[in-house]
């Protein structure tokens, strides 16, 4: 065929002996009709299809042990790709949309209802996925905070830590309780008011201080300052006009010696705990000296001196800040590493569990102490001993399982442990009276101390 098609002359001339071949061997071979069929090819070129057919000719009708059997045709083979259409038409799951039916026709009272729940329902939902979306998108955007005057109360608590100072100025009042001296009425107030008016200022300008570092805390996110809602020139302003007041309050109207604690605290807390929480774990220890002061100055405020007793109170409200604080920096491990500070619970995990059970087993030893200081009667120790006990066996707890659970329960039991071991303590306080028959000389300085500042 190839012959036939790029060469003609060369295809004829093949043919031609092709033919002269099959003359001379085929007329020996086969009968006539083989010859007659060589004959009709002579007159016409012999293509290769004709000579296929001459040759099953010849297989089949006179060579019959050559001759070729036909095969059954067998099944054809299944493409995959068929049985994954297939698959993907049994995949399909076909969903039927319900025709709305039109207004004219008339509908079941049942049908109504359900359709108009569910239009309901998904009103809502569009409803709400609108007002969520332009809730992030007013989030996102920059707002200009305007300070409202019916806010600035809230403000201005939120500031100056209302909570915290509540605590402070409850504790220079159970100092001031437990002085063994008549109670002064004007004094006491004056005391009080004088050591709130320090701890707003000195909370004040620790928010001042730490506004980068509290703005990467969950905790202290939501700070006025930090969100804008105060200007940082008013914050200064409010600690001022508070910690002024407060000291010269103390100094003038109470005792220079309350007052001289006020600013030592004020300038512990600012200048010295404050830049330490980012630098060492030893700020946890100069925050309970902190938190210690606060009673000295109620005891200092009622007796105008420093005494055993002063210490004794001071010495509680150390020790127990230690199971406090450290149960509650606990469960704030990762808030603090983000804001960068340097906290036992964050560097020191096992020396804060091992401290924390220490100061709970030095409450008992304290409360021990105050019958033989004659602040207060042997009942005291009796009766605040399950409490004590308690906190102790929690931080027993903590120390071991040192997890957040344990933390949590130590941290809860500290805040109804303070005022209820406070509470006992002044139940058990020793009389001025029978310091009096005794000749205590505590009360005879308190008495003529009295007389001079009494016209």
């Amino acid at each position: 065929a190839r012959l036939t098609w790029c060469c003609p002359e060369a295809a004829a001339s093949f043919q031609r002996l092709f033919v002269w071949h099959l003359k001379n061997t085929g007329i020996r071979q086969v009968p006539c009709q083989f010859v007659h069929l060589c004959r009709v090819a002579n007159n016409r070129l012999i293509t290769f299809q004709y000579f296929n057919f001459l040759k099953r000719m010849y297989v089949t009708q006179y060579n019959k042990d050559l001759s070729q059997r036909a095969k059954p045709k067998s099944d054809s083979v299944a493409s995959p790709f068929c049985d994954l259409q297939r698959l993907d038409q049994e995949k399909k799951v076909i969903h039927k949309i319900r025709p709305i039916s039109p207004v004219h026709q008339p509908l079941s009272k049942t049908s109504n209802r359900n359709e108009l729940r569910e239009m309901k329902s998904a009103a809502e939902t569009e409803d709400s996925v609108t007002r969520v979306r332009a809730e992030s998108k007013e989030d996102r955007q920059w707002k200009e905070m305007k300070l409202r005057l019916d806010d600035l109360p809230g403000i201005l608590a939120r500031l100056s830590k209302i909570k915290l100072t509540a605590l402070v100025v409850s504790t220079a009042s159970a100092g001031f309780a437990m002085a063994p001296v008549p109670f002064d009425l004007t004094c006491f107030l004056l005391a009080s008011l004088g050591t709130g008016l320090a701890s707003c200022a000195a909370n004040s300008i620790n928010q001042f201080f730490e506004v980068p570092f509290d703005s990467n805390m969950n905790r202290t996110k939501n700070r006025p300052l930090v969100r804008g809602q105060i200007s940082p020139l008013l914050a200064v302003c409010f600690a001022a006009s508070c910690g002024v007041p407060g000291i010269t309050l103390l100094t003038l109207g109470v005792n220079p010696l309350t007052g001289a604690l006020g600013a030592f605290n004020i300038f512990l807390y600012t200048c010295c705990y404050t830049p330490m929480k980012r630098m060492s774990i030893a700020n946890t220890w100069v925050g309970a000296v902190v938190g210690a002061i606060p009673p000295v100055m109620g005891w200092t405020a009622a007796t105008g001196s420093l005494d055993a007793g002063a210490l004794l109170l001071g010495g509680i409200l150390y020790s127990w800040q230690f199971p406090h604080f450290n149960a509650l920096s606990w469960g704030l491990r990762e808030d603090y590493s983000r804001g960068g500070y340097c906290m036992m619970s964050v560097t020191h995990p096992g020396l804060c569990r091992r401290v924390a059970l220490r100061h709970c087993l030095a409450l008992i030893g304290l409360s021990t102490v105050a019958p033989v200081l004659d602040i207060t009667t042997w009942t005291f120790p009796i009766i605040s001993l399950p409490i004590n006990l308690y906190i102790s066996y929690l931080g027993f707890r903590f120390y071991r399982d040192a997890d957040r659970s344990s933390s949590r329960k130590l941290f809860f039991c500290s805040l109804w442990h303070l005022p209820m071991l406070l509470l006992v303590m002044f139940t058990c306080k020793k009389s001025f009276l029978e310091k009096e028959d005794k000749g205590d000389p505590l009360s005879e300085s308190h008495g003529r101390a009295m007389e001079i500042r009494l016209p």
